[in-house]
């Protein structure tokens, strides 16, 4: 099963709307990672088992710290593929592109703005209120521009990595019950 398609309908609205999750969807996530969930999580894209695939979270986390990236990728298969395009070197190629193409460069840059407004609307801003991912002006990390792209579908790096990240082939869901120790429902 192909685990991971973008959602026509991801927004900004959308995401903003995403309620944070109850501690079963703490847990959930937190053993998606590998590591506990941080900065009140939010659901903002689903796998097709129902599963998290990207979250939002606050531009602080709970003590305060400053925590700039708002979209995590959560789904450890998509992460992994992402990983390999990162191995590989993508972000050379697509740097040079960035370099070599005006209108590229240009949308990437306004997607960069509405990501940083957003993440404004999300609480206090974020000291030097700074890109992520290398964003305006280059790209260090795929994972948070494939998570922005999936969340919102506004980011062109996002897109094209999500494109040749999939299909994330996925034979069950990466995270049961017997996991987290529990039976309630998702969250």
């Amino acid at each position: 099963m192909d685990a991971v398609v973008p959602d026509p309908d991801a927004s900004y609205e959308a995401a903003a709307a995403a309620p944070p999750v109850d501690e079963h969807g703490r847990a959930v996530i937190s053993e998606q990672l590998g590591r506990p969930a941080r900065g009140a999580p939010a659901v903002v894209h689903r796998c097709g088992f129902g599963l998290p695939t990207v979250v939002r979270v606050d531009p602080r986390l709970e003590d305060g710290t400053p925590f700039p990236t708002t979209f995590w990728l959560a789904c450890p298969v998509l992460r992994s593929r992402v990983g390999t395009l990162e191995a590989d070197h993508a972000m050379v190629g697509l740097n040079e592109r960035l370099q070599e193409d005006a209108d590229l460069a240009a949308e990437y840059a306004a997607s960069h703005e509405r990501y940083r407004r957003f993440r404004a609307q999300l609480g206090p801003v974020v000291p030097g209120d700074p890109g992520v991912g290398g964003m305006p002006n280059h790209i260090k990390c795929l994972h948070v521009h494939a998570a922005h792209h999936l969340a919102t579908g506004d980011n062109p790096i996002g897109a094209w990595t999500v494109e040749h990240a999939t299909p994330a082939p996925c034979p069950a869901p990466c995270v049961t019950e017997a996991d987290i120790g529990t039976e309630d429902d998702r969250g």
